[in-house]
């Protein structure tokens, strides 16, 4: 009988299958002892926290910066403004005003709710904003609020003051001025400067005091004893070294009952008595 297969041939076959069974054994034995039962074998923190990384974008490059929000501003009302006074003369403007229940005084040039002081008459006072021009009066309403009113950059004329009366009498050691020409200048400040001229007295840039430009011959000014080229030291115990300080005397005035002038004359320092009555 012929065999199908060859003794040689399937004696290879026995020993490869053999060899093979070998290998799978000895894998078997590798992987039970060295290796894990399952999977690759690979740590795990399990506690582990998210990492961040700063990224840097460049080395001229900065992060861009936080922008807030700045509350709006409330935009100023001329009608917040009340004039009070005012202190008018040809080279010093100053007045009086009130902003949200406080006094403040202004110099030609300065600023309140955002509007510029221009100039100022006998009744009135212009400011400017934005290129518009807007004029308070003086006069005061019964609800206690100024009229106001835009107006266009003009000439405008004042309204014809009355003629001053009174006299001012020579006491001695004293002058007795008539109450009615210190009302009469108290509310007519255009007057004040037909009569007499007051100057500025500067150290540097800073107000020093003033001094007496020119005085009108024959006006009552001539007859209280001042003097061009006087300057003004105090009036009652107050310097007088700021448009401030000269202008509370001036509004005040009128309540006035005695006044006394020191004065500096050349090298001397005099003192002018006067009696208002």
């Amino acid at each position: 009988m012929k065999h199908l297969f060859k003794p040689e041939t399937v004696k290879r076959f026995w020993s490869l299958l053999i060899l093979l069974l070998v290998v799978k054994i000895a894998w078997f034995l590798v992987a039970l002892i060295w290796l894990p039962t399952i999977g690759v074998e690979h740590s795990e923190d399990k506690g582990a926290k998210a990492l961040y990384y700063r990224v840097k974008l460049g080395p001229n490059e900065a992060p861009a910066p936080t922008t807030t929000k700045k509350p709006a501003q409330s935009v100023g009302n001329i009608r917040d403004i009340k004039l009070l006074a005012i202190y008018n003369a040809s080279d010093v403007t100053v007045v009086t005003v009130e902003h949200k229940r406080k006094t403040k005084v202004l110099a030609k040039g300065e600023s309140i709710n955002g509007f510029t002081l221009e100039g100022a008459g006998s009744n009135y006072a212009t400011f400017s904003k934005n290129g518009k021009s807007y004029q308070i009066n003086l006069i005061v309403s019964k609800k206690g609020e100024g009229s106001i009113r835009e107006v266009k950059h003009s000439a405008t004329t004042s309204p014809s003051a009355t003629k001053a009366e009174g006299e001012v009498v020579d006491a001695g050691d004293h002058k007795i001025v008539d109450r009615s020409l210190v009302d009469h200048f108290s509310t007519n400040i255009d007057d004040v400067y037909k009569n007499i001229g007051i100057k500025e007295i500067k150290k540097g840039k800073d107000l020093d005091g003033f001094s007496i430009s020119f005085i009108r011959k024959g006006s009552p000014f001539a007859e209280l004893g001042l003097k061009r080229g006087d300057v003004i030291k105090t009036i009652n115990g107050q310097k007088i070294d700021s448009h401030k300080a000269a202008f509370d005397v001036y509004k005040n005035i009128s309540n006035m009952e005695n006044l006394t002038l020191v004065i500096q004359r050349g090298k001397e320092e005099m003192e002018l008595e006067y009696e208002v009555n």
